[in-house]
C-alpha cells in the first residue's frame, strides 16, 4: 500500500471508530496498518481498545453500536435488559451511564456511577465517568475530588493529568490548571485539545495574546478544529485574516468533517463576515451553525413555557407570606439574573470592583439544587419541582441555604459579599427567596432584539439550547419577561432590574443605583471596573476589560432584514419589555 493511501486508510479506519468504537472490525484493520507502518505506540494503544472490545459481551457491543447511531432508546432498553441480569456488571453501568448523559438524565449517570465505584474502586475509566458526569452537573469541587483521586492511583496518565487540570480550572484555581496544560504540552505537543483548554485557561485570566497562540497552535495541528476557530471568535476582538476565512470555509465544506467541527466552523465564520460587515453572508453562517447545532439538542419551547407556568401557579404572594422569616438570613450573595449576553458580566465586573465583593463566576449550586428537588427523573416522568416548594418546612429551608452559603466558599476570597451570576437562575428566584432572604437580586435586561439576536449569534459551551432558532430565543426571552412580571407582583422590591443601554448611556448613575440597593457604599473603582483584575470565563471576558462603548447597542440593526422570525416570536414583549 502507498504510503498516500495507507494514510488515507488509517483516516478512514480512525474516522469510523471515533464515530462508532465498537465497530471491532476497523479497530483490527487500524492495528494492521499501525504494525505494518512502524506504529508501535500507536498500535499498542489500537492494541487495548481491541482486547477491551473482545472481553465485553455481546449485548454490550449491540448497544454501544445503537449508541453512537443515535438509536439512544433501543440502546437503553438492551443495556438496562443486560444489567437486570447482570446488576453489578461495571462496564454495562458505565455504557448506562453514558446513555443517561446522552440523554440529558444526568441524576441517573451520576447514581449509576457511584454504584459502579462501589463494586470497583480500582476501575480507573469508571472514575473519569464520573468525574465528567459530576462536571455536566456543575459539582466541582467534587469533580476535583475525583480527578486528584484519579492521579493519585494512576500518576502521570495525560487523561487523569488534563481531568484534574480542567476541573482545578472549574474551581478558580488557574495557577494550577496552566502549570498542569504546560507540563502536558511539553510531554505531548501534538495534543490538539490540550492547546485549546490552555487557550481558554488562558483567555479567563486575561492574557490574550497568548490565548491566541494557544487556539492557533491547535488549529496547526488540526485545520479542521472547529472549537479552536470558533475560540478565536469567541475573543470578540480578534479579526480573522483572509487567509484564514479561507482556510476555515475550505475546512467547513469539506466532505466527512465532524458535525461539531462544521457548527463550530459556521459560527466562526459569521462572526468573521460580521466583523466586515458582509451582513447577508454573516448571517447565512450563523443560521446554518444555529440549525446543525439545533440538531444535537433536545430543547423544547412548549415545556419551558409550561415549567414557567409552573413556576407562577406555584410560587404565589400567599406562598411567600406563610414561610416569612424562614432559611438562612446570610445577606452574602449577591445573584445576577437574566438571559445571557444581556450585560451580566459587565454588571458582575463593577461591582466586583468594590472592595466588599468578590466576583465568582456562574455558580452551579442554586440549578443543583433544583435537580435535587426535582426527583431522580426518567424520561417522560414529571419534576418534583417547583410543587415541592410548598411542602418544605422552615427548618429544610434554612439548612438548604446554609449549605448553599458552605458550598460556595470554594469561589470566594475574603470579601463579606460575593457574586452568582448563574443567568438562569431567573427561573428560581422563588427557591433563591425561601432559602436565602437576604440575598440580593438583579435582573440584567437588555432590549429584546439586541439580546435574542445576540444569543442567537453566540455558540455556548454548554446549555442555553433556547438559542439555537430565531423562534425559540423569542418564546424563551417573553418567557422570561412574563416570569419576571410574576416575581415583581409576588415579591414587590425583591429583585432589582437594570437595564443594560441605560448603564452604556449612564455609567455613574446606574452603578450609584446598584449599590445602593446593595447597601454598599459608592467606591470609584466601580466606574473604572476596566482596570480590575480578576478572571473572566464568559464570552464578554475581553469587552470588560475595557472601558464602556455604546457601539454595541445597535448592532443588531445590521441583521433586520432577517429577523421577522424573532420579532414575531416576541410579539408584544417588544414594546413592552421594560416596563
Amino acid at each position: 500500500m502507498g504510503l498516500g493511501l495507507e494514510d488515507d486508510a488509517r483516516r478512514a479506519f480512525s474516522r469510523a471508530v471515533a464515530l462508532n468504537p465498537a465497530l471491532l472490525a476497523s479497530w483490527r484493520k487500524l492495528r494492521e496498518i499501525d504494525l505494518g507502518s512502524g506504529r508501535r505506540t500507536a498500535a499498542e494503544a489500537v492494541e487495548k481498545q481491541i482486547e477491551r472490545l473482545e472481553r465485553t459481551p455481546r449485548e454490550l457491543i449491540s448497544a454501544t453500536s445503537m449508541l453512537h447511531e443515535g438509536r439512544l432508546y433501543h440502546a437503553e432498553r438492551v443495556c438496562r435488559a443486560f444489567l437486570q441480569k447482570h446488576p453489578r456488571h461495571v462496564e454495562g453501568m458505565r455504557l448506562l451511564a453514558e446513555l443517561g448523559v446522552r440523554l440529558q438524565v444526568l441524576d441517573d449517570a451520576e447514581f449509576l456511577l457511584e454504584s459502579a465505584l462501589e463494586f470497583e474502586p480500582d476501575n480507573l475509566g469508571a472514575r473519569l465517568d464520573y468525574v465528567n458526569v459530576l462536571h455536566k452537573r456543575q459539582k466541582y469541587g467534587q469533580a476535583l475530588e475525583q480527578a486528584a483521586e484519579l492521579r493519585r492511583r494512576s500518576p502521570g496518565q495525560p487523561a487523569f493529568e488534563l481531568a484534574y487540570a480542567n476541573e482545578s480550572l472549574a474551581v478558580g484555581d488557574y495557577e494550577t490548571a496552566l502549570a498542569v496544560y504546560d507540563e502536558q504540552i511539553e510531554a505531548h505537543p501534538e495534543q490538539a485539545g490540550t492547546h485549546l483548554v490552555r487557550g481558554h485557561a488562558l483567555k479567563t485570566v486575561g492574557r490574550f495574546g497568548d490565548a491566541v497562540e494557544a487556539y492557533r497552535a491547535a488549529i496547526r495541528i488540526r485545520p479542521d478544529f472547529g472549537d479552536a476557530w470558533w475560540s478565536l471568535a469567541n475573543l470578540k476582538t480578534y479579526a480573522f485574516e483572509d487567509r484564514e476565512l479561507d482556510e476555515m470555509k475550505r475546512e467547513e465544506r469539506r466532505p466527512g468533517i465532524a458535525l461539531a467541527d462544521r457548527y463550530h466552523l459556521c459560527f466562526a465564520l459569521g462572526k468573521g463576515y460580521e466583523d466586515r460587515a458582509d451582513f447577508k453572508q454573516s448571517f447565512d453562517y450563523y443560521r446554518s451553525g444555529n440549525a446543525l447545532k439545533h440538531e444535537e439538542t433536545r430543547y423544547s419551547a412548549d415545556q419551558t413555557e409550561q415549567d414557567f407556568a409552573a413556576q407562577r401557579a406555584v410560587c404565589t404572594r400567599a406562598m411567600f407570606e406563610e414561610r416569612s422569616g424562614s432559611g438562612c438570613p446570610a445577606p452574602d450573595p449577591i445573584f445576577i439574573v437574566g438571559l445571557p449576553r444581556a450585560g451580566s458580566t459587565l454588571l458582575e465586573q463593577i461591582l466586583a470592583s468594590h472592595s466588599q465583593v468578590d466576583g465568582t463566576m456562574e455558580l452551579p449550586n442554586i440549578l443543583a439544587l433544583v435537580h435535587r428537588l426535582s426527583g431522580r427523573l426518567r424520561i417522560g416522568e414529571k419534576s418534583r419541582y417547583p410543587g415541592i416548594l410548598g411542602e418544605l418546612d422552615a427548618d429544610r429551608l434554612r439548612r438548604f441555604g446554609e449549605k448553599y452559603i458552605e458550598d460556595t466558599r470554594i469561589y470566594r476570597q475574603d470579601a463579606p459579599f460575593f457574586i452568582d451570576k448563574m443567568p438562569n437562575n431567573f427561573r428560581h428566584v422563588g427557591l433563591i427567596h425561601l432559602i436565602l432572604p437576604n440575598a440580593k437580586i438583579i435582573d440584567a435586561r437588555r432590549h429584546p432584539t439586541a439580546g435574542c439576536f445576540s444569543g442567537f449569534k453566540q455558540l455556548f459551551a454548554q446549555g442555553q439550547e433556547f438559542t439555537y432558532g430565531l423562534e425559540e430565543v423569542g418564546r424563551y426571552y417573553r418567557g422570561y419577561v412574563e416570569l419576571m412580571r410574576h416575581w415583581d407582583e409576588v415579591l414587590p422590591g425583591r429583585v432589582l432590574r437594570v437595564q443594560y443601554e441605560d448603564v452604556v448611556d449612564d455609567l455613574e448613575t446606574q452603578v450609584r443605583r446598584i449599590l445602593e440597593y446593595c447597601g454598599l457604599d459608592f467606591e470609584e473603582a466601580c466606574i473604572s471596573f476596566h482596570e480590575t483584575e480578576r478572571p473572566v470565563r464568559t464570552p464578554s471576558s475581553e469587552q470588560v476589560r475595557q472601558p464602556i462603548y455604546t457601539s454595541g447597542k445597535e448592532q443588531w440593526r445590521n441583521f433586520e432584514p432577517y429577523l421577522g422570525p424573532l420579532k414575531e416570536a416576541l410579539g408584544p414583549v417588544l414594546d413592552t419589555y421594560d416596563q
